[in-house]
């Protein structure tokens, strides 16, 4: 059913005019997700997250790599409501532009994935910790959706409001993106700040010749 639910998806998402199950049905790239994938501050009020999505977001992590394969990672789903109302104010964004006290008003995530451990944090959760957020942000995007990765967050405070028994390590916000964000190349050395301008948010992107050693 959730595989269906994805095919179905990819027409509205990436404007596709052939059937989904078809087989001349080009689904999106690598590519194509890791651009549509960015961090994104606002989200469509008008959108409510499906759980169906967030299963399938969430399903990922029974395909992905962990260290050991010790798969310490565990997830607790808040989609909507009073618990979403009241992570809001325990987590931090747009920490680069405090100025703008981001999320504007009315374009606030209202759907959160918070990460947490089995295991104290160390560097190997830390690296499966990453595969696992990008993995289910790449998800969200083939999904026509979009989030951010949050570890600027009270976790002491989350963990007490919603009850849990392990520490959270992220917090992932997830949602209809309702911004405009667009990549700019830059040389190694250059500033890496993300700003904004006219409503659109730009971040900064070493050119792939300037990343090899």
């Amino acid at each position: 059913m959730v595989d269906n639910f994805l095919e179905k998806r990819y027409d509205e998402v990436f404007g596709r005019s052939s059937s989904p199950t078809g087989p001349s049905v080009k689904k999106p790239t690598l590519d194509k997700l890791l651009l549509k994938n960015r961090s994104y501050r606002a989200f469509d009020k008008n959108y409510k997250v499906h759980q169906l999505q967030l299963d399938a977001i969430i399903g990922v992590n029974t395909r992905i790599a962990s260290g050991a394969n010790a798969q310490t990672l565990r997830f607790r789903l808040v989609n909507g409501g009073r618990q979403a109302a009241g992570i809001l104010p325990l987590i931090h964004l747009g920490g680069a532009l405090p100025e703008l006290h981001l999320p504007f008003p009315g374009t606030e995530p209202e759907t959160f994935i918070v990460v947490c451990s089995t295991k104290q944090e160390n560097p190997i959760i830390d690296i499966d910790l990453g595969i696992s957020l990008q993995s289910m942000l790449l998800k969200a995007v083939e999904l026509g959706l979009g989030g951010i990765i949050i570890r600027n967050f009270d976790k002491d405070a989350v963990k007490s409001f919603l009850g849990l028994e392990l520490t959270p390590l992220a917090v992932l916000a997830i949602g209809k993106p309702a911004e405009t964000v667009q990549l700019v190349p830059v040389r190694a050395g250059d500033d890496l700040k993300y700003y904004r301008d006219n409503g659109t948010h730009f971040v900064p992107k070493i050119v792939a010749e300037d990343l090899i050693i």
